[in-house]
């Protein structure tokens, strides 16, 4: 009965109506932060990370696509190591037609030629050379455009220029200047190691002689024997049979024709044995000039008749 009627004094009821309204204020916030995040949702941001680009990684040139600068009577792409000093000695004997008469071009007079080679910077070869045919001197130089990487970015195959001036400096009455005795030979090679064992060349080449003589097969009329200007397709390769020995191969195509005396066709084929300082190649084949403008025009030998000799070349090389 006491506590019936404590509730129901004035105090008491002001007391109890007043509490729901100060609680009100902290109820109402509550809810409203809970409604907040119950309706909050979450949103993907934009990736904004800037994406580098891959990196590519140049490819290791590929070693010895060939073991020499000379593929028998033509150059390689070969180019060797900056520092590389290099002699060379280069033989033709004569024809073998003649059989034991001169034991088969062994003992006929024969063409010689020594080649002093020198690489001052990367990729670039610089030489000078002498012919006993004419008593040709030759300066010339070969850079490497491209080289075939082993694999990732880079070139598939091997790109190498070679250049050359050739000066005839026997006496004779026929020079009437000096520039008559110039001759010159551009070729581009192209080259690829299909395997360690296989690797093909390809090139094209041009040769061009100041001076070509002439005929006059008519009273009145002279006409040049050939154009000053002759161009050549080439093709070559090797296979290795082991680590120091491997069969090489050449084919030179003329493809200028002349008004007398067409050029014939190069057809050759070796065995090269090498060592770390050394490269020997033994071989048979038509060319008997060793300066390349003279066999790509004026070689009248032809491996359809048997006309064939043997020659062989060597290089040393010593590293600075």
């Amino acid at each position: 009965m006491n506590n019936y009627i404590n509730i129901l004094q004035p105090k008491n009821i002001l007391r109890r109506m007043l509490l729901p309204v100060l609680l009100l204020p902290a109820i109402l916030q509550t809810a409203t932060a809970q409604d907040t995040k119950t309706d909050t949702i979450p949103v993907a941001q934009p990736d904004t990370t800037v994406q580098e680009a891959p990196v590519r990684k140049w490819g290791k040139p590929v070693r010895n696509t060939f073991e020499s600068i000379w593929l028998i009577d033509a150059q390689t792409v070969e180019v060797p190591v900056k520092g590389t000093f290099e002699m060379d000695f280069r033989h033709r004997f004569g024809l073998v037609n003649n059989g034991y008469k001169d034991f088969y071009g062994l003992f006929s007079s024969a063409n010689i030629g020594l080649n002093a080679n020198y690489v001052p910077i990367k990729n670039l070869l610089i030489g000078v050379a002498l012919t006993k045919y004419d008593m040709t001197w030759e300066g010339y130089l070969k850079y490497a455009l491209l080289r075939q990487v082993r694999s990732g970015a880079g070139s598939p195959v091997s790109v190498t220029y070679y250049g050359n001036m050739a000066i005839e400096s026997r006496q004779s009455d026929t020079y009437n200047y000096f520039s008559d005795r110039m001759s010159y030979f551009h070729q581009l090679m192209v080259a690829r190691k299909i395997t360690e064992k296989l690797s093909l060349q390809v090139a094209g080449g041009w040769s061009h002689f100041n001076v070509v003589q002439g005929y006059s097969p008519y009273a009145g009329k002279f006409l040049k024997e050939k154009p000053n200007d002759h161009f050549v397709f080439s093709a070559g390769g090797r296979y290795k049979l082991k680590e120091s020995m491997a069969i090489v191969a050449s084919y030179d195509q003329p493809l200028t024709k002349d008004n007398v005396g067409n050029a014939h066709p190069n057809l050759s084929l070796g065995l090269e044995m090498s060592t770390s300082g050394h490269t020997f190649q033994f071989f048979v084949g038509n060319y008997s000039y060793l300066t390349p403008q003279r066999n790509v025009v004026f070689n009248q030998n032809d491996f359809t008749k048997k006309q064939f000799l043997i020659g062989f070349n060597i290089t040393r090389l010593w590293n600075y």
